[in-house]
């Protein structure tokens, strides 16, 4: 395959792997339908839809249209009781049976339902489709729970995701639900729109220029609404009734005894203590509450002592626990759904997700945490389109715990912005043709900046080399793209921009087309650095052989590996910019061998078989040079010689680059790793002369032009991002006047 047909093989972001449906059940309304017919189309999709818009009816019409499509067995997984409930939903409004069950024997054909803690009782390899209801079960992207379900569903070719909350805390969390669906990787969505500045990696932030495109993405897999008008569809009978906020603050008297006043609970230590002191008083503000009313009541807990003492001083109550048999839990939450439970005590992580409780709209909070999806979906249980009444929500807590409360807040605003602006991005997107099937790919252009001495250029670096004359580069010097670590661009052409092998198949083309324009005998360098690993995307803690990898690819192009160096990085800086697991102090005291040393840069040279005909030649001592040209940037003494020879160059200079001149606007991203100065001067004072033509495919913010100009070197070089190719001209013009202002002085 030549170059343009492998860029075509990129621009297909999601392929549609399922199939039309039509007359989907009369029970749906238009949206829903809407929706049902696009997931099947699609074949792996997720819903984000609010609560009370009808998931469990289009989850059971998706399975259930799956399994006449596909003829194979569906399962759904759903959170403790969920099951049962959905079972008698779809039968008795849908009337499509679903079967409940807790390992592969019980499975039957067509649909079958179960929990997430029966997982393990299943062979993913006798299902035609998967369903998760509540998935934002996956949310988090290192929990065990995650990774089971992701390795679960992997093989089975239609899937369904379905939450109201799919990332209530950031939008990189739908990076999960991406893997699930089988769009992209956590790892290639992060650094193809995401961004962090430096500190904890784990906190990224959409890209200026990315944030577009990742709506458009988003809206290629899901479907994100808050009432059906989202989508176009009329409101009718989609109203929400008011939501009334009690909040009791318990005066329990200060914190210790030379304290006049309780002072506000800071961390989990102090706050669990405030829950501990106030327990008392809470229990017995609840209780009095509860008991002084006929009305169905949900109480949640958040000590398993609250539950306890609540149990014995609420009348009739139930109490649900964590280590209740099933049986129990089950049968519990069905009272509490059929009526024949008044008062259902338990925990927001047992029973807080996916159950439809619209006969109850009186809900208490006993003690509360700082984890707003827990209350969010708890409150939801009752606060759901379908019920009739103003819903009381009871907020319980003591003086000492007004942080806690005040954090919830901050994150149940954070929460409606996000939805907001899920909903208003996507809006349009979503309803092109109910929901665009590829993924936009931005506009190729060229432009170039010529002078006597560089020539820079606006273009694919494949492009510009394969157009460049063969055997007339002296030296070439630049640092890759480092696979799917960071994605600089949205075009097809940015190899970064790329996922699974797909960079090597990029990058060869780069690589044979350098060798053809090399001089025989001439030389080549690559900066990189090794890739750690993530258990999350790669299965385990470690290091890719990225180093490695590319020598190997140079090699088997033709090229002869000449040298390498390793570039000495502090691995205390590391540590405190990435949080990597291997180089913490505490992973010394917890278990050794998990730790690691820090992973350092390398300066990897390459040469071109065949006879140098243009000697670079260097002199001992000025007496020598003297004796022959007298240019005295040849003088190469044996002590610079030692230190250049080193296999170790320990002296870089990290932070010795052209950052400080950075591309950044409202629209854009800073070059988050130019090469540092110092490595390309010693490399071209090593390897190359005066008015040699030195090549950089990956120019970014024109680094390696800047040293070459500054060192009397003619220059080409090619970079894809307009805004770093603007800032590369700068930089370039910079060296000239620079040099101009050094010849006033000599």
């Amino acid at each position: 395959m030549d170059y343009s047909e492998f860029l075509e093989t990129k621009k297909i972001a999601h392929v549609p792997s399922g199939f039309d449906a039509n007359d989907l059940h009369d029970k749906l309304f238009p949206f829903q339908k809407a929706i049902v017919k696009w997931s099947l189309k699609r074949g792996r999709s997720a819903i984000f839809a609010d609560t009370g818009l009808g998931k469990t009816f289009m989850e059971v019409v998706f399975a259930h249209e799956v399994h006449k499509h596909a003829g194979g067995e569906i399962i759904i997984f759903a959170p403790l009781c969920v099951a049962h409930q959905t079972k008698q939903l779809a039968m008795d409004e849908l009337g499509i049976d679903v079967n409940y069950c807790r390992s592969q024997s019980q499975v039957k054909p067509g649909i079958n339902i179960t929990n997430y803690e029966m997982l393990d009782s299943f062979d993913s390899s006798k299902f035609a489709g998967i369903v998760l209801d509540e998935a934002s079960i996956i949310k988090s992207y290192d929990g065990k729970t995650t990774e089971r379900i992701l390795d679960f569903s992997r093989r089975i070719p239609y899937r369904l995701s379905c939450t109201a909350t799919p990332s209530p805390n950031d939008f990189m969390e739908l990076g999960n639900q991406a893997e699930f669906v089988g769009v992209m990787s956590r790892e290639e969505m992060l650094a193809m729109f995401f961004i962090h500045d430096g500190g904890d990696t784990a906190k990224w932030r959409l890209k200026g220029h990315g944030e577009i495109r990742f709506w458009k993405w988003l809206s290629t897999w899901a479907v994100v609404v808050r009432k059906p008008s989202d989508l176009g569809f009329k409101d009718d009978g989609y109203d929400l009734p008011p939501l009334i906020m009690h909040e009791h603050i318990i005066a329990t008297g200060s914190n210790t005894s030379d304290q006049l006043f309780a002072f506000p609970a800071q961390g989990l230590n102090e706050q669990r203590a405030a829950k501990r002191l106030s327990l008392n008083d809470r229990v017995d503000a609840v209780a009095d509450l509860v008991n002084s009313s006929n009305d169905p009541w949900m109480v949640w807990c958040h000590l398993n002592d609250e539950s306890a003492m609540l149990g014995k001083s609420i009348n009739d109550a139930v109490t649900v626990a964590g280590a209740d048999s099933i049986d129990h839990k089950e049968s519990s939450m069905d009272g509490f759904s059929n009526g024949s439970v008044k008062k259902l005590i338990s925990k927001a992580s047992i029973c807080g997700f996916g159950m439809n409780w619209q006969h109850c709209n009186n809900t208490v909070f006993a003690g509360i945490d700082n984890s707003f999806e827990a209350m969010y979906q708890a409150i939801r249980r009752f606060w759901r389109f379908g019920q009739k009444k103003p819903v009381n929500v009871h907020l319980f807590l003591s003086e000492s715990e007004v942080s806690i409360l005040e954090n919830i807040k901050r994150k149940e605003a954070q929460h409606n912005e996000m939805s907001a602006r899920m909903v208003d991005h996507m809006q349009e997107f979503m309803k092109q043709e109910i929901f665009g099937m590829t993924q936009e790919k931005s506009e190729y252009k060229r432009d170039v900046e010529k002078t006597e001495n560089y020539e820079l250029h606006l273009a694919d670096c494949v492009d510009l080399a394969s157009e460049i004359e063969t055997g007339t580069i002296d030296y070439t010097i630049f640092s890759p793209p480092f696979a799917s670590l960071y994605t600089y661009s949205n075009s097809d052409r940015d190899m970064g921009n790329s996922k699974d092998n797909e960079f090597y198949d990029h990058f060869k083309f780069l690589v044979d087309e350098m060798l053809r324009i090399t001089r025989p005998g001439r030389l080549l360098s690559f900066h990189c650095m090794n890739l750690p690993t993530s258990k999350q995307n790669d299965g385990f803690i470690g290091i890719k052989d990225f180093r490695g990898e590319l020598i190997r690819m140079f090699v088997d192009a033709g090229w002869i590996f000449h040298s390498e160096v390793v570039i000495w990085k502090d691995p205390v800086t590391a540590m405190q910019r990435t949080k990597a697991l291997g180089l913490l102090h505490k992973t010394i005291r917890k278990d050794s061998s998990m730790s690691r040393q820090g992973i350092p840069d390398y300066l990897v040279t390459m040469r071109k078989p065949g006879v140098n005909d243009k000697p670079v030649n260097h002199y001992r001592d000025e007496k020598e040079c003297v004796e022959n040209d007298g240019d005295k940037e040849k003088i190469f003494p044996v002590d610079l010689w030692q230190q250049y020879a080193s296999p170790v160059w320990m002296d870089i200079r990290p932070n010795r680059t052209l950052q400080h001149r950075a591309a950044k606007d409202n629209q854009d991203e800073r070059h988050i790793c130019p090469l540092q100065l110092d490595v390309i001067e010693r490399a071209m004072e090593l390897w190359t002369g005066k008015d040699d033509l030195v090549f950089s495919p990956f120019s970014g913010i024109g680094s390696e032009g800047y040293v070459a100009l500054r060192m009397g070197r003619k220059f080409i070089g090619s970079e894809l991002k307009e805004s770093y190719f603007e800032l590369a001209k700068t930089n370039l013009q910079s060296a000239i006047f620079e040099n101009k202002q050094t010849d006033l002085f000599e």
